[in-house]
């Protein structure tokens, strides 16, 4: 669906390449997770997959196309949700009669339902919105579109604690085999149940690129207040049980995954976790 090949990319005030021979591929119907250290080019990539930075070399082909050359068939099938924006003072009825008609497919009756996930209708206007609640609104007319890819940049960020668990609902109702979602974000407690795949970045490079199944099939994570399995641990973090553990997955236990835990071990060893991850 999403192709990524040998892209580069600079900023014009900058002296180092941001992305130099940089490669990835996102498959269709799935829930992606971005994750990286600040400053690792996250959120550039988002909008260079979306179209809205060029690179200075290399391709992003979205169903086989350039997504450089702004196509309208390409751009009508794909939405972001920065982390920061601005909406208009006017009503939320009069933003959808604007926009709507950019989006072949989108639905007034998804809308309503993803909106109701927020405890909100359509019937509000945007000017008398805190910040939370405009987020909410935006990413319900984001889902409703119905592209085949929608990419969001931090999304929890300016959430409340409901909010937060508002969005898990939000996303999951509005999955499908004919959507891909690729979520940005630092608050991996925020997303982790909801990914079915992880992307970690660092420095230019794929750390990992894996589905969170064969994460699990492969490794397990572990809380304990014992030091028994310690020495096997492929990483191990204090928690306020004990012990957070990565180990390998000898016996096929059934773990969740731990994304902050499985993150900050890519960090500090990526070499010891690929070894198991690979076979």
């Amino acid at each position: 669906m999403l192709k990524i090949e040998n892209l580069s990319f600079v900023y014009k005030r900058s002296q180092k390449k941001l992305f130099d021979n940089f490669s990835l591929s996102v498959e269709k119907g799935k829930v992606y997770g971005l994750l990286g250290k600040n400053g690792v080019g996250k959120s550039t990539l988002l909008y260079l997959i979306t179209g809205l930075l060029m690179p200075k070399s290399g391709k992003v082909n979205f169903d086989n196309e350039d997504v450089s050359k702004r196509l309208p068939k390409t751009l009508r099938d794909i939405y972001i949700v920065p982390e920061e924006f601005d909406l208009p003072p006017i009503s939320f009825r009069k933003y959808i009669e604007c926009n709507k008609s950019f989006y072949p497919r989108f639905s007034e009756e998804n809308l309503e339902k993803y909106l109701h996930c927020f405890d909100l209708n359509m019937d509000v206007h945007l000017g008398a919105l805190s910040m939370g609640q405009k987020k909410k609104v935006y990413m319900s007319f984001a889902l409703a579109t119905n592209t085949s890819l929608l990419v969001m940049d931090e999304p929890t960020n300016g959430l409340d604690i409901p909010g937060k668990s508002q969005f898990r609902k939000f996303i999951a109702s509005g999955m499908s085999d004919e959507k891909t979602i690729i979520i940005s974000t630092h608050q991996v407690k925020d997303v982790d149940n909801l990914l079915e795949h992880v992307i970690v970045m660092d420095s230019n490079k794929v750390l990992l690129n894996e589905s969170v199944s064969e994460i699990c099939q492969k490794l397990l994570f572990v809380e304990t207040s014992s030091n028994e399995s310690a020495e096997e641990a492929l990483y191990v973090s204090p928690s306020i049980q004990g012990k957070s553990m990565i180990l390998p997955n000898k016996e096929n236990e059934e773990s969740a995954i731990n994304l902050e835990l499985l993150f900050n071990a890519l960090l500090a060893n990526t070499d010891k976790l690929k070894v198991y991850l690979q076979n």
